[in-house]
């Protein structure tokens, strides 16, 4: 049994320190043994590091609720739909959005993927060197996801621009002052709006076969969804699809990159690939946590959690938790039983897992095939950032052909 430590001072945690970015497996299980609910540096706010608190929270929205636009800040005029709604109004856009991104529908998108993940290959490999990210974690996924959504490729910079200024708008303003921040990510919110609104009167008025043109034509329980709505669901496809499998990319190559062994052992048996990206899933956990407004005053781990409340649910720390992973720091491809929690869980568990395991599975197979040794240039580190943890910068070099 942990007993947690009643220090104030070892009690805080400081979630944007640049090294938690670059390493945080050994913050989290200190985490573990000192203080599993600790408190944000920053915002003095809850943090839960356990498993078994962490995903019980994801489990019950009554009490660690979704609807938190107004605390969150994140440029939004209303909740971004469903991720801020609680059921059961989420539960019945789920419904509508679900088949959307079914197994099926995402296998069908797979061949086309294949393709151009060795048509950006082509493009560098006899170099011997890329920068991972710009190269090919970017126009990768989000290509598949701007054809998938009828969006054209061509704005691909804006789109990366607009959802960056949500993100992480310290990249735009260099500033971390919290109120510049919170003005770059309304004004990049602003341009969202605007940038759906001549998409949806588009789509109303030509059609096409594409996902923008479902939404506007959609319906749940005989009713249209409303212009918000459709404006609402695009704010979050638009974040949600344009970043987090870009960021488990270069933070699993770069992973890969350090550690040689388990990189050949890849490119010996492929057929490890799809475990490996559940586990690597598991190890870097890219989204480390997700935020929930307390509706209600309680305690857990010694620390008193009142009504109203932000609390930030650790999902990277529950996934090295010794208590639910046997061996929890060893990054083991042949794990038998992984129930990470790099989706999330309960009600809000990630519409797009399956789009994100098929995105993932199939980059990893094309670049082995194609580059099986590679590693950071010599005299280059990775740069990581805090909150949704992306490589900034991944050089990377092999034997040229």
């Amino acid at each position: 049994m942990r007993a947690p430590n009643p220090d104030p001072e070892t009690r805080k945690v400081n979630l944007f320190d640049p090294e938690v970015a670059r390493c945080p497996q050994a913050v989290y299980t200190r985490m573990h043994t000192q203080c599993p609910v600790a408190r944000a540096s920053l915002t003095n706010s809850p943090v839960m590091s356990r498993y078994e608190d962490v995903i019980q929270a994801l489990r019950n929205p009554a009490l660690f609720s979704s609807e938190m636009e107004l605390q969150m800040a994140l440029g939004t005029e209303r909740p971004m739909i469903p991720q801020q709604l609680d059921p059961p109004l989420q539960t019945r856009y789920r419904k509508l959005l679900d088949p959307h991104f079914s197994r099926r529908k995402m296998a069908a998108l797979e061949p086309d993927m294949r393709r151009y993940a060795n048509e950006l290959i082509d493009r560098f490999v006899e170099n011997g060197a890329c920068d991972f990210d710009p190269d090919f974690a970017i126009p990768l996924p989000c290509t598949v996801f701007l054809r998938l959504a009828g969006l054209p490729l061509e704005d691909l910079d804006l789109f990366l621009e607009l959802k960056n200024g949500i993100i992480r708008p310290h990249l735009k303003t260099k500033s971390i002052d919290l109120e510049v921040n919170k003005n770059a990510r309304v004004e990049s919110g602003r341009q969202i709006y605007a940038y759906f609104e001549r998409v949806v009167e588009d789509r109303t008025l030509q059609p096409r076969d594409d996902l923008m043109t479902q939404l506007v034509h959609a319906e749940i329980d005989g009713e249209k969804l409303s212009r918000n709505d459709i404006l609402d669901i695009c704010f979050l496809l638009l974040l949600a699809g344009l970043d987090t499998i870009t960021a488990t990319l270069g933070c699993n190559i770069a992973y890969l990159a350090a550690n040689p062994q388990q990189r050949r052992r890849l490119v010996a048996k492929p057929e490890l690939i799809p475990n490996a990206v559940e586990e690597l899933l598991r190890w870097e956990t890219p989204v480390t946590g997700v935020p929930r407004l307390a509706r209600e005053d309680f305690s857990i781990g010694g620390i008193d959690v009142k009504a109203g409340e932000l609390v930030t649910l650790l999902l990277g720390a529950a996934d090295v938790d010794a208590d639910e992973f046997d061996e929890a720091t060893r990054v083991d491809f042949e794990r038998a039983r992984n129930r990470h929690l790099a989706f999330g869980g309960g009600p809000h568990r990630c519409l797009g897992s399956h789009l994100a395991r098929m995105e993932l599975r199939v980059a990893m197979e094309e670049w082995h095939k194609r580059i099986p040794e590679y590693a950071v240039a010599p005299g280059r580190q990775p740069r990581y950032s805090p909150g949704i943890r992306e490589v900034l910068e991944l050089p990377l070099v092999w034997p040229a052909p």
